[in-house]
């Protein structure tokens, strides 16, 4: 498996949700060190799912960026580009986004994994796929060989990709969703959960039950 670093320092996780709640737990069990997380909602307590709550998030400017490695808590949703825009002003300052790999997921050898990608518990990835920067595969994904996924998507919990799939930028891939091998998804789409892909997706496009809806909404 390759991956941007194998350099491992200490933590600072941005943002106190149900994705960072998963997050922690997942680097406890690869037994890295977690200094805090940051929250501007959480200044009023000590501490969220046993990690110290820092403060917001310009205390990691506390920290030289040869120090430590950062990891992005915040969930990706459709229509929200908070996670994104975090990411970009932390590397602009020149703070690097570990990725965190579940130790229970299932991994090719010659996996391309990007700079901040997420991989959780129970992911399958097989042969000559490719995971770009800051994705999130989330909770029992299974990719079959020679998928492309391209920067900043989310394949949410039971996401299914057959053979030769690419996934375009920024695209959100809902719960239990399938798609067929060959298929390409273009940049800035919604797959709708539970969704069946089997013929292509344009770009900005929502698909939901089989049907294609453009979106009219600009990303």
């Amino acid at each position: 498996m390759k991956t941007d670093s194998n350099i491992k320092k200490p933590i600072i996780v941005l943002g106190a949700g149900g994705h960072a709640k998963v997050l922690i737990e997942a680097l406890r069990l690869l037994e890295r060190e977690i200094i805090g997380i940051t929250d501007p909602a959480m200044l009023d307590s000590p501490e969220y799912f046993g990690v110290k709550v820092l403060g917001d998030d310009s205390q990691v400017f506390n920290y030289s960026s040869n120090e430590v490695e950062l990891v992005n808590g915040i969930g990706a949703m459709p229509g929200n580009n908070l996670r994104r825009m975090l990411s970009e002003s932390m590397e602009q300052r020149g703070y690097k986004f570990t990725e965190v790999i579940h130790p229970s997921a299932v991994i090719a050898s010659d996996v391309e994994i990007g700079s901040g990608a997420q991989i959780m518990a129970g992911v399958v990835i097989q042969p000559s796929v490719s995971v770009g920067r800051s994705c999130i595969i989330n909770t029992g994904v299974n990719l079959d060989h020679d998928c492309v996924i391209h920067d900043d998507c989310h394949l949410a919990p039971g996401v299914t990709l057959s053979g030769n799939i690419d996934i375009g930028k920024r695209t959100h891939i809902g719960t239990g969703a399938s798609i067929i091998q060959g298929i390409t998804v273009g940049k800035d789409c919604v797959i709708a959960a539970g969704s069946v892909v089997y013929k292509d997706v344009p770009l900005k496009t929502k698909y939901i039950q089989q049907r294609l809806v453009q979106l009219k909404e600009s990303f």
